[in-house]
Parts: structure tokens; C-alpha cells; sequence
């Protein structure tokens, strides 16, 4: 018998090696059973069409059937509980927000799940820009139009908002507080469509919205955008200029969306999703049917730069809701 130190048996040194494959093994076999999407939002809002809009390609691309599952409530704190408390094994991700990953952190501090520890992140797959939109009935036509018409109103124009702590309030608060302008806050619950409804009907004068969910809107002059926040002018409204155009450098991220696994998925499931993303997102159909919703294809260069996007994200978040002194309606 060989008794050399450090020498191993060759039975024992066979079970050491099948034993480090089986990771492998198994994200070659990724995935072997239906994958489910978690979307933390009721059907028809931004997350939901993104979903169902990658829907068919990500089947395509994973050879299985991708299952939408719509678990909306609590601002989107619902859906983020189920997915984060989903096996890690890539069978479970989430399509989560700027709203849901970046500013309920700060909005919901005794909320039991953390984005940032308790997920990993994967992709960003689209940047959904919101814009400045005012009802027709406010007499403007442009930016510095808005906001001189504002501050002669001192108080008596009302904006609408998916609630206290939705990405529409936080980006109106920040606008205020640049261009000194108050404005009356009127929250809806139900989502974003709500608050846009409020804007289309005229039941508040002004709201920052997802470009996507109003573009048929814009289309026919039912309302009128005055600056995007994005670093660029967006495909579907080529003519408006974006906040950062405008003079305001700060506002130039929407409402964007992306993939997150639960935390201690396998890296090569991640790395596995993250180039199943990033196919699905460069496929002409869908990029075309993006760009005229209003959204933007955006993916990050790796999991790690996402995970960098995201953090930097909860950190100007927790400043926006620390400047206004808390959230309340």
C-alpha cells in the first residue's frame, strides 16, 4: 500500500473528480424542465410587456417552456419575496426594476429581503425612459414654458404618481427641488397605469410616466411629453429632448428592467442566462418592437457590471428619498 504523504488513492481521486463535474454537468443540462419568470407587477404595466415580449425568444433560445408569473402587490415587494425565496438553480428568476431593486430598499427598510444580498444579478436587458408628460389642457409647449407656467400656478398644479415611493414621485421630487416649482402630489394605487390614466382623463395636469405605457397616448395628441430621462434621445420621440439636454444631468436613467436569480445560483447557470439575454435582446423583432413601445434595448457588458449599475442605483435612490426627508403622501 502506497502510505506517501499527500499521495491519493485512485478510487478516492476518481470520486474527487465526478464529484467537481457534476456543476458542470448539470448547467450543461440547463435547463432540463419549464423556467418560471417571476413579474412583480399585475399584467399590462412596462414589466409585464417586457416579460411577455421576451417571452417567446427566451424559450426559443433555452428549449424550454418560460412560464410568465405575475405576482403583483405591496409596490412590487411581493413578487421580489417569492423569486428570492425560489430554489437557486436557475429555474426561478425574476425581471425586476428600478422601482422593485434600487429604490424600495430605501422606501422599505424593514422589508425582510434585500436586493443587493439577496439576489444575483444577471442582466439588464431594457431601459424603459420616462418623460414629462402634461395633459393639453396645460398651456404650454415646451420645457421652459412648463416650468414658468408652474411656478405662476404656486401650488395649485397637481401631479399624479404610482404612490409615495414609486419612481414617478421620486423623479418629480428631484425636478422640483432643480427648477424650484411645487406641485400638488396626488398618488394612485394600482400601478402606473393608474396615475396615467389620471393624466390622460385630465384628473391631475402632469406626471412623470413610462414613455412605453402612454406612447399610443403621445400618438394622438391626447398628451404631450416635454423632456425623457435618458442619455439619449429615445427612437419613438426623436424630436423631445432628454432631461440631461435640458440642464439636468442628474435625471437620466427610466424605469429600467432587468434578470436576477436567487442568490448561490450556480455561476454557470448565470453565465448560461446572461448569454441566452443577451441573444434574445439583439434579435431584430424584438428590438424593433421595443423601440416603438418607446423603451430602449440596453444589456450589460457582464453580471458583474450590472450588479455594479445596480448598486450605484440604490445608493442615488437613498440619497433622492434622504434630500426630501422620507416618503410620505
Amino acid at each position: 500500500m502506497n502510505k506517501k504523504a499527500g499521495m491519493i488513492p485512485a478510487a478516492v481521486s476518481g470520486a474527487l473528480a465526478l464529484v467537481m463535474a457534476l456543476p458542470a454537468l448539470a448547467a450543461d443540462a440547463y435547463p432540463s424542465k419549464p423556467v418560471r419568470m417571476v413579474v412583480p407587477f399585475a399584467p399590462g404595466g412596462a414589466s409585464d410587456f417586457v416579460g411577455r415580449l421576451i417571452q417567446p425568444k427566451l424559450q426559443q433560445e433555452l428549449g424550454q417552456q418560460v412560464l410568465v408569473d405575475n405576482r403583483a402587490g405591496a409596490s412590487g415587494n411581493i413578487g421580489v419575496e417569492v423569486a428570492a425565496k425560489a430554489a437557486a438553480d436557475g429555474y426561478t428568476f425574476l425581471l425586476g426594476n428600478i422601482g422593485t431593486m434600487a429604490i424600495n430598499p430605501s422606501i422599505y427598510p424593514k422589508f425582510p429581503v434585500r436586493p443587493v444580498r439577496d439576489f444575483a444579478a444577471v442582466t439588464q436587458v431594457v431601459d424603459v425612459p420616462v418623460g414629462l408628460a402634461v395633459h393639453p389642457s396645460v398651456p404650454v409647449k415646451g420645457m421652459r414654458e412648463f416650468i414658468a407656467f408652474a411656478r405662476a400656478q404656486k401650488g395649485k398644479l397637481n401631479y399624479g404618481s404610482a404612490g409615495a415611493g414609486s419612481n414617478g414621485r421620486l423623479e418629480m421630487e428631484q425636478f422640483m427641488r432643480l427648477v424650484g416649482i411645487d406641485l400638488l402630489h396626488i398618488p394612485y394605487k394600482g400601478g402606473a397605469g393608474a396615475a396615467a390614466t389620471a393624466l390622460l382623463t385630465g384628473e391631475v395636469g402632469v406626471a412623470f410616466v413610462s414613455v412605453a405605457s402612454v406612447m399610443p397616448h403621445v400618438r394622438n395628441n391626447k398628451m404631450k411629453i416635454l423632456g425623457v430621462s435618458a442619455t439619449r434621445r429615445i427612437k419613438a420621440l426623436p424630436d423631445v429632448p432628454t432631461m440631461p439636454e435640458l440642464g439636468y444631468r442628474d435625471m437620466n436613467t427610466g424605469s429600467w428592467q432587468g434578470v436576477y436569480v436567487p442568490a448561490g445560483t450556480p455561476r454557470a447557470v448565470i453565465d448560461r442566462l446572461f448569454a441566452v439575454s443577451g441573444k434574445v435582446m439583439a434579435d431584430a423583432d424584438v428590438i424593433r418592437r421595443v423601440n416603438d413601445s418607446g423603451a430602449e434595448v440596453i444589456v450589460s457588458a457582464s453580471p458583474e457590471e450590472f450588479t455594479a449599475f445596480m448598486k450605484a442605483q440604490n445608493e442615488r435612490f437613498a440619497q433622492v428619498v434622504k434630500q426630501i426627508g422620507g416618503i410620505t403622501e
